[in-house]
């Protein structure tokens, strides 16, 4: 694992999104979802979307909200939602995935092809920009909740449990997990008292490229419009 940390995207995508109560909410509808789709939609038998939900709480997101996330993801009330990516090219070349979940694939890759022509970037092809990416899972312990917890102890824990990886920041102890060990190295940890402030299966960059500050405000805007589609669940980039 790399020395890049993924905290550090974490809170500058939520500073920046601080006032905009939307965006919060679309972004835990994104956290509900993909959590009921990974391991049921029941909270109370499922440690990640609990955690979730009880953001989602704090955040004061209506409980119609929290529900239509749950509903789309089992599929209650008849609906069905296809489950795509998109790869394409945004500012400076950095390559950008796009997860979407919908019920018209038409409508969707449309607006998403809009999207990137708005700001200069381009749709591609499937496997054009996936292979810079790595699924994995990713956890974060804030420190101040665990003012005496040292990394040689998370790291032993985070070990046992079957994880790859932890790396320490100033604000958080990160554990990196494969995609398909994560629930169960969630799982020890809760059982062992940990909480984390985030918790999710999520797409990483392999090589996470610097982009000036002018490319930077282009693609932030890219990437701010295809959030705001309400199809898309995430949208990852190489930029660092």
């Amino acid at each position: 694992m790399s020395g890049h940390s993924k905290w550090h995207n974490i809170q500058g995508r939520k500073n920046a999104q601080d006032a905009k109560r939307g965006k919060i909410f679309q972004k835990l509808a994104h956290d509900l979802y993909v959590a009921a789709k990974a391991g049921g939609a029941d909270p109370n038998m499922n440690p990640s979307l609990r955690l979730v939900v009880e953001k989602a709480k704090a955040a004061n997101m209506p409980k119609d909200n929290i529900q239509r996330a749950l509903d789309k993801a089992s599929g209650a009330g008849g609906q069905k939602f296809e489950e795509v990516t998109y790869e394409g090219y945004g500012t400076a070349g950095v390559a950008i995935l796009v997860e979407a979940s919908t019920d018209n694939i038409n409508r969707t890759v449309s607006s998403i092809r809009n999207s990137f022509k708005h700001f200069g970037g381009a749709l591609g092809t499937s496997g054009s920009v996936a292979f810079q990416f790595d699924r994995e899972g990713y956890l974060a312990i804030n420190r101040a909740d665990f003012p005496d917890l040292d990394e040689d102890t998370v790291l032993e824990a985070a070990l046992e449990a079957g994880a790859e990886d932890v790396q320490t920041q100033d604000e958080v102890f990160e554990i990196y997990t494969t995609a398909a060990d994560f629930q169960a190295v969630e799982s020890a940890m809760t059982a062992a008292r940990y909480v984390f402030e985030e918790a999710e299966v999520t797409m990483i960059a392999q090589n996470p490229a610097e982009i000036s500050d002018e490319d930077r405000e282009k693609l932030d805007k890219l990437v701010d419009e295809l959030e705001e589609n309400e199809d898309v669940l995430a949208v990852y980039t190489t930029a660092d």
